[in-house]
């Protein structure tokens, strides 16, 4: 029996959006339980175009970026402190040619790629449809939905290659519940649902898990920077009464792609606190 220190010992994993947020504390995670980390995001600390970058995808991005709350680098740095190998990458998930040379590079460089969280997602786009921007639903399909496809679709041979994988795709409640004034980003994570379904089908002759987390309020950055008042009404919807932590979101996802889980996928895992039930 494995202890959990070392449940992912000798494990490489890709993380996209993974310098703050959820996907900062998904690399730390993984890292703490012995996988060497590749950090990707859009935004890198030390890349003199994040500013442009941050404008090209939306208010959150650049509001991020403008607060310096991006720690890709330092993710990278605190990774290698714990005695891993970790590196920090600029890769835009919607660029196909990009991704997939930056899976090849990782290959290359790591030997082979067990472990992809496709983490990277907007969540900035809340209007009623008559006031929802065209511009945004494509910019929402593309990174939530399309960008997992990339990913997936580039990782998917070394995998098959090596003889297994895991993959993790990041939902949300509202791809399950609905969101009001969230039509883009609920269709975006209602299809990465079936498209994880769909994939752990296809995955399973090759020794491929492939799950979804579905996370619920989470006190993330992001969720920290919304409306204290409609935080407060979706917070007194779940059954704890309380947000999750970002550590939550972390440790299911280190348990799903440990050999702990093997026997585990196509599955979409709430970890919510209940925000689903019917709570009054």
């Amino acid at each position: 029996m494995s202890s959990w220190n070392d449940l992912l010992k000798g494990k490489v994993a890709i993380v996209t959006g993974a310098s703050r947020g959820l996907g900062r504390m998904d690399a730390l995670a993984l890292a703490e339980a012995g996988a060497d980390v590749v950090i990707t995001d859009i935004l890198i600390e030390t890349d003199e175009y994040s500013e442009i970058e941050a404008e090209k995808y939306g208010p959150m991005q650049q509001v991020m970026q403008s607060t310096n709350v991006v720690y890709a680098n330092k993710t990278a740095q605190e990774i290698q402190k714990m005695g891993r190998r970790s590196t920090a990458v600029k890769m835009d998930v919607t660029n196909r040619e990009q991704v997939k040379e930056v899976f090849a590079k990782v290959k290359e460089q790591y030997g082979k790629i067990d472990i992809l969280i496709n983490n990277a997602g907007t969540l900035d786009h809340v209007s009623q449809i008559e006031d929802q921007n065209d511009d945004f639903w494509e910019r929402d399909l593309k990174v939530n939905l399309t960008g997992a496809y990339n990913c997936t679709k580039a990782v998917w041979p070394y995998m098959k290659e090596q003889g297994g994988g895991k993959i993790i795709n990041m939902a949300s409640v509202a791809g399950t519940l609905g969101g009001f004034g969230q039509a883009s980003y609920s269709t975006t994570k209602g299809g990465l649902l079936s498209f994880t379904k769909s994939m752990a089908l296809e995955g399973a002759r090759h020794g491929i898990n492939v799950n979804a987390i579905v996370p619920g309020i989470i006190a993330t950055e992001a969720f920290k920077m919304g409306n204290a008042k409609m935080n407060e009404r979706m917070i007194q919807r779940t059954a704890f009464k309380k947000p999750g932590e970002p550590e939550d979101i972390a440790n299911a996802i280190t348990f799903l792609v440990s050999d702990k889980a093997k026997y585990i996928t196509g599955v979409g895992l709430q970890v919510s606190g209940g925000i689903e039930l019917f709570t009054f």
